[in-house]
């Protein structure tokens, strides 16, 4: 396994916050001013959660103790749509084939679609208490998701027609994604698996255990050269699969769970420490870019569409941008 020190926000900044990637990959270069702002949402206790780029060019997120699904411009304007239901618990987010946003209704057993004017439409259908969590989308237009309380996983497609499939007692699949193979990748919390799943009637599914023991593997997403990356609640990693299985974990220093995970500009991976409240980067090959300080409990990261870094803070109520001019 790669091991690497420390890099402090300090050094960074006093070097113009200019880093380097490597050989072959374009430099990343910080703002001189603060490298993360954050933008407060208009109400507190909104837990925002996941959060994506959307096809208008806008970042959507969920709040998930609100009931609402927000849309951030990349100058920072809030707009936010409340779903019927303000307990119904949004989660996860995705774009799908059809040009809408999808979630998961955690609270309500439901999948959920708003279009980029607003336009909420929900679906049920749901196992009772499943606890849908996250969703992933196919070009086919369909989408799956993770149902954590009852140990599935689900198929949704564009009529509402719902399909569930079991993935074996007490793994607790959480966070789910489409590989750049077509398979759906997701993880087993308590399984300490990634599970690889063909997603083609008759449906298979292949479990890669990990190398760490009682990891709490949680956040999975595409990099670049078509592997898979996922972090570790408990294990201090990341790590990275390949489309065949092969698992590699890099340490990353600290004492606190590694939360959420996104590709990220240039070829590096971006990550949350929800308890430790910082944003880092990684390179592929596993070694620390940088970590900032941000708000409490910073929850879901992607790349946004005006080459920054966005994320969610979870309980500081806002959503976070890095500045990367």
């Amino acid at each position: 396994m790669f091991r690497t020190g420390t890099i402090s926000t300090l050094a960074v900044l006093a070097f113009a916050l200019a880093l380097a990637l490597p050989a072959g990959g374009a430099a990343v270069r910080f703002a001189s001013g603060a490298p993360v702002r954050e933008f407060p949402l208009p109400h507190a206790g909104s837990r925002p959660y996941t959060i994506v780029t959307g096809p208008d060019g806008n970042l959507w997120f969920t709040e998930s103790s609100r009931g609402v699904i927000g849309r951030i411009t990349p100058r920072g304007n809030i707009k936010e749509f409340k779903l019927p239901d303000p307990g119904s618990g949004p989660y996860g987010i995705t774009v799908g084939a059809d040009g809408n946003l999808w979630f998961t209704e955690r609270y309500v057993d439901r999948i959920g679609k708003i279009t980029t004017d607003g336009v909420i439409t929900e679906y049920g259908g749901l196992t009772e208490n499943s606890q849908p969590w996250d969703i992933t989308a196919l070009p086919d237009g369909t989408f799956w998701f993770t149902e954590e309380n009852v140990d599935q996983v689900g198929r949704i497609d564009q009529s509402g027609q719902v399909f569930e499939f079991p993935t074996g007692v007490g793994t607790f699949p959480t966070f789910i994604t489409t590989g750049r193979d077509g398979r759906i990748w997701f993880t087993e919390e308590l399984g300490n698996n990634i599970v690889r799943l063909n997603p083609k009637f008759p449906i298979t599914m292949k479990k890669f255990p990990l190398l760490t023991e009682n990891a709490l593997p949680w956040d999975i997403t595409p990099g670049p050269g078509g592997n898979l990356w996922f972090t570790e609640l408990a294990g201090r990693h990341i790590g990275k699969i390949t489309t065949k299985g092969k698992i590699t974990e890099y340490p990353i220093p600290g004492e606190l769970g590694i939360a959420f995970i996104a590709a990220g500009p240039g070829p590096a991976m971006w990550f949350t420490e929800n308890d430790s409240g910082k944003v880092g980067a990684i390179t592929l090959k596993g070694q620390l870019l940088v970590k900032f300080d941000t708000g409490s409990y910073p929850f879901g990261i992607t790349a946004g569409p005006d080459g920054n870094v966005w994320f969610c803070v979870g309980f500081g109520d806002a959503i976070g941008r890095v500045n990367i001019p």
